[in-house]
């Protein structure tokens, strides 16, 4: 079997580490738009475009630090070799992917600076074409495969509210894609809008240069972590004037930026509309099990959930359907993977999530990866990933400015000690 893998970053490094295994009778070819494995891993000072007129994908910022112990960040067969501290730096893991990349011989699968343009399934049999551009010699080849994995991340494509006065208000407006160093905004009176993880955390970032910074979110409850003095909870935006914003509490202040922390939205450029598979307010649609397309099962995208274990879930996602492709699983019907999606979708309705939610695992991601395993008759993911995921991510809303000191131990499948 040929499968095209989209993308080599952490996911995409998965898909290549399964396929290569020799437990699936596969052939494999991976497509990387950039010159090294990484993906959003990867610093790069420019934003904008690059020398090929394509998209800065990563939205790395340098003084990244990981917001989960490296404890929880490995791959099941490959963890984060041991060092003293839990979380690690953009640095640490970027080097930590490498050696994954190099410990599995899978550089010698990866065509570098190939921009995948085009994917569409075949007219005349159940395949798929997939139409890349080698970007150092600016040629075009289409090639065919038996399946595709899609790999290409999901924090490239910025996600940006429409505010009232935003083409009155006369400073600087920037996303956090677009973010690298503090150093722009000293001595500023900065907005962020948007109490997520990257919010939280570039609030903090930037707040060591800014003159003020006012956290501006929707969060029920005040964040219980305490802030440097300049920083200042609000609620949300109401509007933006010539000079400043004014807040749903009816406060205005004066401010010279307004720093979007918020979020991403799901892109896939290069499918066809024929491949069956659509972004509904953020939501990837027709999917069986958030991963493998409803109207074309060759097809699958993997990494679409969030606030998970995401190497270790990359590498569950790539061997449940890797048993399904070998045909030592039978696909369910169309009806009843449909059936099962609406399921899911209503029931997180009820629990009061919007559809841009549909995706978010968090607490609930235990279930999803033991869905996975008991569903395809794989190696499940042991249970101290997501009790110690849970763990970290408490101490984040808590403790936001010291809770990076905190060193944690794997004891065995169910157990963690903090040291």
């Amino acid at each position: 079997m040929k499968i095209a893998v989209i993308g080599a970053g952490s996911a995409g490094l998965a898909a290549l580490r399964q396929c290569t295994s020799g437990t699936y009778d596969t052939e494999v070819v991976c497509y990387e738009k950039t010159d090294q494995v990484g993906g959003t891993w990867v610093y790069r000072e420019e934003t904008g475009l690059d020398r090929y007129g394509l998209p800065i994908h990563t939205s790395m910022y340098k003084n990244l630090r990981t917001n989960l112990p490296k404890e929880v960040m490995g791959y099941p067969d490959y963890p984060v070799s041991d060092t003293p501290e839990s979380y690690l730096t953009r640095t640490q893991i970027l080097n930590f992917l490498n050696s994954y990349c190099d410990h599995f011989n899978l550089r010698q699968r990866i065509r570098f600076l190939h921009n995948v343009e085009l994917v569409e399934p075949s007219t005349r049999d159940r395949k798929w074409e997939v139409k890349v551009k080698d970007l150092t010699r600016n040629t075009i080849s289409v090639d065919t495969f038996d399946a595709v994995m899609v790999c290409n991340g999901h924090y490239f494509e910025p996600s940006m509210p429409d505010l009232k006065g935003q083409m009155v208000f006369k400073g600087e407006q920037l996303h956090s894609h677009n973010y690298r160093v503090p150093d722009i905004f000293v001595d500023k009176a900065v907005v962020v809008l948007g109490a997520g993880p990257s919010g939280m955390d570039l609030a903090l970032d930037i707040s060591r240069k800014a003159k003020r910074v006012y956290l501006s979110h929707h969060l029920k409850d005040p964040i219980g972590t305490v802030f440097p003095d300049n920083v200042v909870q609000k609620p949300d935006v109401k509007e933006l004037t010539e000079n400043g914003a004014v807040f749903k509490d009816g406060t205005n202040e004066h401010v010279d930026v307004i720093f979007y922390c918020t979020g991403y939205k799901y892109s896939f450029p290069f499918l066809s509309e024929k491949c069956g598979v659509r972004v509904d307010s953020n939501m990837v649609t027709p999917l069986w099990k958030h991963l493998v397309s409803i109207e074309n099962p060759t097809l699958a995208l993997v990494g679409l959930p969030f606030y998970v274990c995401a190497f270790s879930m990359f590498d569950l996602q790539v061997r449940f359907v890797l048993q399904y492709w070998s045909g030592k699983k039978d696909f369910p019907s169309k009806a009843d993977m449909l059936r099962e999606e609406a399921e899911e979708l209503e029931k997180r309705e009820k629990e009061g999530l919007r559809k841009k939610h549909f995706h978010m695992m968090g607490f609930k991601q235990g279930d999803y990866y033991d869905d996975l395993a008991n569903t395809a008759g794989i190696t499940p993911l042991p249970p101290v990933l997501t009790k110690l995921h849970n763990e970290s991510s408490m101490q984040f809303l808590d403790n936001l400015v010291h809770y990076r000191e905190t060193r944690y131990k794997i004891i065995d499948d169910y157990n963690f000690i903090q040291l």
